[in-house]
């Protein structure tokens, strides 16, 4: 039996600290549902600011040997790991869609083949990244890039494991040592990938993961002296107070955040040759995951023109998205992550709905009667899209980070434009048409961090990407997020005597 697979019916998660297994200091746990059918599936421990100084020390001194050890063979090490992974890919899989209600063929296509990517292009980046050189009539320089110290991984619910590596693959690569935090919501599979690490052979304190409530072991994570940098992604709230947190000690911070993003559709991507192809990119841009992906298009701008056209299509399409069991392959749209969230999500359709909201499909929670009898208890919610809102509407500026969205006409690229950036957010931004100039035009004046053409999600992990203004600060990915955890070291010698 591998340490994946040694899952039970209500699983009893521990905390790795120092190479070692342990349940929190104080003995608190926090009980993990079954999104989709209410069910307690774990507990896990509720850490404290004792749980978290354990950690951090094991991570500081690992520190120096982990860093010596250099970049191939701390490569080699996250190959293996990805390799187990790989190994055990179709139990993360499983659990992943336990944990989190999402469709499990979802999590078999997307959440953990991309872990795995994830591992294996920092191994590689890093043994390729040999720094730089430059030399003019007085010198020659070269820069090269020291690790940091203790890294704080905190990662999000949504993408559990997906993002969990993303953010401790660069670190370790970089030579970093970790102290990660999981999401308190759906803490399973970063508990799987802390027994593989083990497994592994990860030397001693090199990884270390802390599972708990943000605001008491996350909390302490973040204000602890000898973390020497902080990579988060979640709520603009939160990220906010990471900033305030960290920025008296001058910590290096990235915070990947909320985001409210448009999907610019022109009346060029509506007609009959693209017609097809635009609504099914919209839904997908738009519902993927449930509609909880920081990227996911929230606001679907359509030239007033091709309205009457697209918005019928775009509507039918949707009401044929299934709502079901995440276990069937049928299913389109599973579970929200909690009831909690569940409420949350419903409450901002009837904020909306009261604004003036005209409702196109979808708004109302989906009634249990309609579900299979496993799943009645489960938090469901339907893909909804609504229209007849001001732009300064509360849907369509704030974040709902569900299966939501809301439709906007436009009459130019101007108008379109000033909608796009008429949020406190910046994080991605889509653009549908067939005229490439234009595309380039609009794209140019967006204000946010990525933007994607006739697309959504298309990810080479040498890109950078990350948001603008109330979105976070920061880039992960490629060499951006291996830099992130290193202090850039220029060694100077001069090419005559003076």
């Amino acid at each position: 039996m591998t340490a994946a697979t040694a899952m039970t019916a209500t699983t009893t998660i521990q905390n790795l600290i120092d190479g070692r297994f342990a349940p929190a200091s104080g003995g608190a746990i926090i009980s993990v549902y079954d999104p989709a059918t209410g069910s307690l599936i774990a507990t896990a421990p509720d850490s404290t600011a004792h749980d978290i100084d354990a950690a951090v020390d094991a991570a500081a001194a690992a520190f120096p040997a982990w860093h010596a050890l250099g970049a191939p063979a701390r490569a080699a090490q996250l190959r293996t790991l990805a390799d187990l992974v790989e190994r055990d890919a179709d139990e993360f899989a499983r659990v992943e869609s336990l944990d989190t209600g999402k469709p499990l063929a979802l999590a078999r296509s997307i959440d953990i083949p991309r872990a795995i990517s994830n591992l294996r292009f920092f191994a590689d980046a890093v043994v390729a990244d040999e720094g730089e050189t430059f030399e003019n009539a007085q010198s020659r320089s070269a820069v090269h890039h020291r690790a940091l110290g203790v890294a704080a991984c905190i990662s999000p619910w949504n993408l559990p494991l997906y993002l969990f590596t993303w953010k401790i693959a660069p670190a370790l690569a970089a030579g970093c040592t970790v102290v990660g935090k999981p999401s308190e919501v759906t803490p399973l599979t970063a508990w799987m990938l802390a027994r593989l690490c083990v497994e592994a052979g990860f030397p001693r304190g090199v990884v270390n993961i802390v599972q708990g409530r943000g605001l008491l072991s996350g909390a302490a994570l973040v204000a602890h002296p000898r973390v020497a940098c902080i990579t988060f992604t979640g709520g603009t709230a939160t990220g906010e107070s990471i900033a305030r947190a960290a920025a008296p000690s001058f910590k290096r911070t990235a915070l990947e955040l909320g985001g409210k993003n448009p999907a610019l559709v022109f009346a060029d991507a509506a007609g009959p040759a693209q017609l097809q192809a635009t609504v099914e990119g919209i839904v997908r841009a738009a519902f993927t995951n449930q509609g909880q992906v920081c990227h996911c298009a929230s606001r679907i701008l359509v030239e007033r023109s091709a309205w009457d056209v697209f918005v019928p299509a775009l509507v039918e399409r949707t009401k044929r998205l299934r709502v079901g069991d995440p276990l069937d392959a049928t299913t389109d749209i599973g579970a929200l992550v909690s009831g909690q969230h569940l409420l949350k999500v419903a409450a901002a359709v009837d904020a909306a709905r009261r604004d003036g909201a005209t409702i196109h499909c979808g708004g109302v929670r989906v009634d249990p009667a309609m579900l299979p009898e496993r799943i009645r208890a489960g938090a469901f919610y339907p893909p909804t899209l609504m229209s007849d809102l001001a732009t300064t509407a509360r849907a369509n500026q704030e974040e709902i980070f569900g299966p939501v969205a809301t439709l906007i006409p436009f009459e130019s690229d101007a108008e379109a434009i000033a909608i796009a950036n008429g949020t406190r957010y910046g994080l991605s931004a889509t653009v549908w048409t067939n005229d490439d100039a234009r595309a380039s035009r609009i794209a140019s004046q967006l204000d946010c961090g990525t933007v994607w053409i006739n697309s959504w999600m298309v990810r080479d992990l040498r890109v950078p990407i990350g948001g603008m203004h109330a979105s976070g600060l920061g880039r992960e990915g490629g060499r951006e997020a291996l830099h992130f955890f290193a202090e850039p070291v220029a060694v100077v010698r001069a090419n005559t005597s003076t």
